[in-house]
């Protein structure tokens, strides 16, 4: 695991935000300290997705604060969001690729839309961030004929390709089968600690976040109920820790508690 430094690039306070009346977040707040790989865990719908684009400065929290690097991101402070912009990198659960773009030429436009690098540099720079995660030989490819695995790594390419601080992934490894989905924490684990960013990652997969994180918090009606390291969430008692965590054996209980009850009633005519 990463060594964490007691100062936090990232600092959450009382997050709220509503749709139409319908609180998604009621004080929401997470420390995420530097240089290490953050999971926020909860259900569907728990709002995760929400906090995680407060956070990207995609949605404005209606209450609450954000710091980055100890600036606050207030909405009348134009220069630090767009510093904190420059500096994160933001990873869809869809991967967002343009399928009329090559990787290369995807990977290289956020260079284009953000710097004012020559042509000759953003092509190096998008070269090299391939070539990191092993995908140089496909360069001249579009998404659509490279495998899933390809895609979520050329995604990443782009994403680190600015050489961000910060990058937030949301729900990476969501409609994937199990072996795929050890096969993105890996990725995200093996790259965070190679190029040294920070990493937040929005997910309801328990056992491969708790292997690959550094740190994990809970989401549940709109706030955090645990934060903490991987050890402490796998031995808490906390009802609604132990709810989300042992989910998988307690519908082994209840399926067994079913069959008992098909067995006891097919003795019935």
């Amino acid at each position: 695991m990463a060594v964490l430094s007691p100062e936090p690039l990232l600092q959450v306070e009382g997050l709220h935000k509503s749709f139409d009346g319908n609180v998604v977040l009621s004080g929401a707040s997470l420390s995420v300290p530097r240089g290490c790989l953050v999971s926020v865990l909860g259900r569907s719908g728990a709002g995760k997705s929400v906090f995680l684009k407060c956070l990207a400065d995609v949605l404005q929290p209606d209450a609450g604060s954000i710091r980055f690097d100890g600036r606050l991101l207030g909405a009348e402070d134009a220069a630090a969001r767009a510093d904190f912009r420059r500096r994160c990198s933001f990873l869809f659960q869809s991967n967002a690729l343009f399928d009329s773009l090559t990787a290369l030429e995807n990977v290289a436009l956020p260079l284009e839309q953000t710097t004012d690098l020559f042509d000759k540099e953003i092509m190096e720079r998008s070269l090299e961030a391939l070539r990191q995660l092993e995908l140089d030989a496909h360069c001249h490819r579009y998404p659509g004929q490279l495998s899933g695995g390809m895609q979520k790594r050329l995604a990443l390419a782009r994403a680190i390709v600015t050489r961000p601080e910060l990058v937030l992934f949301d729900e990476p490894t969501a409609g994937l089968d199990p072996l795929r989905r050890n096969a993105v924490f890996a990725m995200i684990a093996k790259y965070q600690r190679q190029f040294g960013f920070t990493a937040v990652v929005v997910t309801h997969d328990v056992p491969e976040a708790l292997v690959a994180s550094d740190r994990v918090a809970l989401l549940d009606k709109g706030r955090m109920c645990f934060e903490g390291i991987p050890a402490d969430f796998s031995a808490s008692n906390h009802g609604v820790v132990s709810d989300f965590r042992d989910s998988i054996a307690a519908l082994g209980s209840s399926l067994a508690s079913i069959r008992r009850g098909e067995a006891t009633s097919s003795a019935y005519p």
